[in-house]
């Protein structure tokens, strides 16, 4: 006779309780809700993580048969309209009918040392990051100091293209050699003058607004904006499989294209 053996499985408040103690969210000032944020059944097993908790995200959490979602975007953010409607209702029905517990972490994932999106970005860009305070840079320390000897700006930005497997935008400076590269992923534009003043070569983030283009032609920092979803894609993952190997759980991660 066959036997069917589940996984180990460990309760809500004991997943809540490793990634805060990971994440450590109560250190941050942030936009929105960190940690539980819609509950979902007792019991946990398998974790699914991606970018954002949208309705295909969601869709493809069931599908998986997670019992929890941990993703770096979550459904609620400060100022926005509270009623439970549209695309609000859709989301949140399809997790409240599955018994889906949805997990978010915002600035704590991408502050983390280690597992968090920005240290995953340079990782993967080969960017050796400077340890300690003098690697940090901006508001809550979220920027992100390290060094990348490359030829030019123009270089740096097709290698970024490369490893990402998307267009990137450069502006300014494609001549300018570079070892000196400050991160912060995802819409940071405005920590631009703070890496400019941490003595940046280049500037990698998600998004370019139009300031930031005049700042970088009259300031001679290049900018380089790989898109907010591509550079955010790395730190979700990285904690997911983290804390599911502390616990012994199954984990699967999700890259759901976007391209933005």
């Amino acid at each position: 006779m066959n036997s069917f053996h589940l996984a180990p499985a460990v309760t809500r408040d004991q997943l809540l309780h490793s990634l805060d103690t990971l994440l450590q969210p109560g250190g941050f000032k942030d936009y929105g809700p960190n940690g539980l944020q819609v509950e979902g059944r007792a019991e946990i097993r398998k974790i699914v993580s991606g970018v954002t908790a949208s309705l295909a995200m969601i869709d493809v959490a069931i599908e998986a048969g997670a019992d929890a979602l941990l993703v770096h975007h979550g459904l609620f953010w400060r100022g926005q309209d509270g009623r439970i409607t549209g695309w609000m209702k859709q989301r949140l029905s399809r997790l409240l009918a599955h018994d889906i517990n949805l997990f978010a972490y915002h600035l704590p994932l991408d502050a983390h040392v280690s597992l968090g999106n920005n240290a995953q970005l340079a990782k993967e860009l080969g960017i050796a990051l400077v340890e300690g305070a003098e690697g940090r840079f901006g508001e809550q320390s979220l920027g992100f100091l390290g060094l990348r000897a490359m030829s030019s700006a123009a270089a740096l930005a097709a290698h970024v293209q490369s490893v990402l497997g998307r267009p990137v935008t450069l502006v300014a400076e494609p001549d300018r050699p570079i070892e000196r590269v400050a991160l912060c992923t995802g819409g940071a534009q405005s920590y631009f003058e703070s890496a400019i003043a941490a003595g940046a070569d280049v500037f990698i983030t998600g998004e370019i607004s139009e300031p930031q283009a005049h700042y970088a032609r009259e300031c001679g920092v290049a900018y380089i904006a790989c898109g907010h979803h591509a550079s955010e894609r790395y730190g979700a993952p990285a904690v997911g499989a983290h804390v599911a190997a502390q616990l012994g759980l199954e984990h699967e991660f999700f890259d759901l294209a976007n391209p933005a």
